[in-house]
């Protein structure tokens, strides 16, 4: 959908507010011309993303692929934005603006906690993926040479029951033993091979610590995010507005991440409400609702993650249960067809997740050290100054 008239006219009276109140003496003519092209032009290429990404099917809604592509445009965001921090540093420094980049600084370092906490997500889905693997291999074992039979079945009626235990949304298992392991993109630890019972993944630990909670990191990257006051846009030179599109940005797509992964206090009650007459602002708000309304469907509400992905492993295995738990042996030739087809449902989403997870995993893992660096570069331009 092409932006409108009305979503551009936010942008234009910051600008025209801006013209009317500059300093001369601060602010060459020429500067704020370009500052006035940097500044639109970011507004439009953030509007830009978020309106791609809101065309997005809702079949695409929250897939592996839609993931990627949102932390994608974070970091095509990110990096726009650290160079408008770097080409107008000269009024960086100066207030209102020296508050404003230290405060979106301190929200990004929150965020790194979120990236860690959904890489442990990431693996979470992986000893699902090993689970899937058993149950079609508990099937395949025979290689189609002789019917399948009692001792295949119970196989992979064990292993699917572990599956449920183990996707099992935080909420419903808070008795559950969640022990400490100290692992972060931030550190270059190797990944230990734990010797636990498949059983148990529930079990799994977390790389932060055991009252750390998603829904509150969200609440503190968010909290007192307002609209720019009029009187800083005009202080700032309008500098004030992409520092608010960022942290904006920063909020949703961390919020997204949270939806979407298996986390540590998953929690979606988070004040999120950007005026819909900023450019990017109702496509951002337009997914939020999506998403929202994804939550509420009937069979999410208790999901430990809205990842499509992660709705595919749970219809997957709870058909392929229910057909296991009504066989009667020796079995037909319809009901051994009828499980062969589930199998190779199966087989396929477990494919797609060896596909998806780890490409997946790199993007985040670019996120946390991106927002590093532009907080270390971003702070550095400043204190050059």
């Amino acid at each position: 959908m092409p932006v409108t008239e009305y979503q551009r006219s936010f942008g234009r009276s910051l600008l025209n507010l801006r013209r009317d109140s500059v300093d001369s003496a601060t602010v060459s003519g020429g500067e704020l011309t370009q500052m006035e092209s940097d500044l639109d032009l970011f507004q439009r290429k953030v509007a830009e993303r978020f309106i791609d990404l809101n065309a997005s099917s809702s079949e695409d809604l929250l897939s592996l692929e839609w993931v990627v592509k949102l932390l994608d445009s974070f970091l095509l965001c990110q990096e726009e934005f650290r160079t408008i921090v770097f080409n107008h540093r000269n009024l960086i420094n100066k207030p209102p603006m020296d508050r404003l980049i230290a405060d979106y600084f301190e929200r990004s370092v929150k965020a790194l906690d979120v990236c860690n906490a959904i890489r442990d997500g990431v693996e979470q889905i992986r000893q699902w993926q090993k689970l899937i693997e058993i149950v079609i291999c508990a099937f395949n074992g025979s290689g189609g040479r002789r019917p399948l039979g009692e001792g295949q079945f119970r196989r992979a009626k064990k292993t699917l029951i572990e599956l449920a235990i183990g996707m099992l949304d935080d909420k419903e298992s808070s008795s559950s033993s969640v022990s400490h392991r100290n692992r972060s993109f931030g550190r270059n630890n190797k990944d230990h091979h734990h010797q636990r019972s498949m059983g148990h993944f529930r079990s799994l630990s977390w790389s932060v610590s055991r009252s750390w909670s998603a829904s509150k990191q969200l609440q503190a990257i968010g909290n007192n995010l307002s609209t720019p006051r009029a009187s800083d846009v005009t202080t700032s030179h309008g500098l004030v507005v992409p520092v608010y599109t960022m942290t904006s940005v920063l909020l949703f797509v961390m919020w997204a991440l949270v939806a979407a992964i298996p986390c540590q206090d998953r929690g979606l009650q988070v004040h999120f409400n950007v005026p819909r007459n900023f450019q990017w602002g109702g496509s951002l708000m337009s997914l939020h609702d999506r998403i929202i309304e994804e939550s509420k469907k009937r069979d999410r509400k208790n999901s430990c993650g809205l990842l499509k992905e992660i709705n595919q492993i749970e219809k997957s295995s709870r058909l392929m249960s229910e057909l296991a738990d009504s066989v009667q042996f020796p079995l037909s030739e319809e009901k051994e067809i009828e499980v062969k087809e589930r199998v190779e449902e199966l087989a396929k989403l477990q494919d797609a997740l060896k596909n998806g997870l780890d490409p997946f995993e790199r993007k985040v893992r670019e996120v946390f050290h991106r927002i590093v660096r532009s907080r270390t570069e971003g702070l550095d331009s400043v204190g050059n100054i």
